[in-house]
């Protein structure tokens, strides 16, 4: 039973793992793209453009090579680094949805909604080792996988937390980023994207995600735990 002040059931030590290793997925992200982004411009020569958040596609800081890649001029000299980032980030992701089990219910939403979250980390591993320019097929459906895979997650995830006071105050801000990822991922995908122009729209996509996973990482790394692995406070 929770001590007075403490507000809902306790979670496992491993949650505190988890939200590190959320917490860690979004710094790897932004380290992936601040440094390649960098390379992009401080190694850049003509032809090769300024890189544009709203006109280029994250993907782009990946590519191999350089050259025209449907329609536009891409050239990453630090596609490496953003590749090793990007499977961090989706490792870190892998990792942290089994740990994660304790801060829900017992609930079908939180297996459904972990194991979305697993297959976003696998899509996001996928983006990293199969770059944009490197068999095209499969870096579309690791993207999709990534994209869809975490907006959906977080929604699902979000009726995990009914009833659940350790959630108060996070059902809605779930819904609600996973539905602006999601009809984000829409209007991409019909090419849609109006002044956000395509890499814009892109990362309205991404924001989201990474938006829930620090403000969830930081409550759950709050939420004081019990060690006893065989003790399930949310069950039953």
């Amino acid at each position: 039973m929770a001590s007075p002040g403490r507000r809902g059931p306790l979670v496992h030590r491993t949650v505190h793992h988890a939200a590190y290793l959320l917490l860690g997925g979004v710094v790897a992200f932004f380290l992936g793209n601040g440094i390649t982004q960098w390379a992009w411009d401080y190694y850049r020569s003509s032809p090769t453009p300024v890189y544009c958040l709203l006109s280029n596609y994250i993907s782009d800081l990946g590519a191999i090579h350089c050259g025209s890649f449907s329609g536009r001029y891409v050239c990453s000299p630090g596609h490496l680094v953003f590749g090793g980032f990007i499977v961090l980030m989706g490792l870190c992701l892998l990792l942290a949805a089994p740990l994660l089990k304790t801060a829900f219910a017992a609930r079908r939403s939180r297996t459904i909604g972990l194991g979305l979250f697993g297959v976003a980390g696998i899509g996001a591993m996928g983006v990293g080792f199969f770059p944009e320019d490197f068999i095209p097929p499969v870096h579309v459906a690791s993207a999709v996988l990534a994209f869809a895979g975490s907006n959906l997650a977080i929604i699902v995830l979000a009726f995990a937390m009914m009833r659940d006071t350790r959630w108060d105050g996070y059902r809605l801000f779930s819904v609600v980023c996973g539905l602006v990822g999601l009809v984000a991922l829409i209007l991409l995908g019909v090419r849609a994207w109006g002044p956000l122009e395509a890499g814009g729209m892109e990362r309205l996509i991404v924001a989201p995600v990474l938006l829930w996973a620090t403000v969830v990482g930081v409550h759950l790394a709050r939420i004081p735990t019990f060690s006893a692995p065989s003790v399930d406070p949310t069950s039953g």
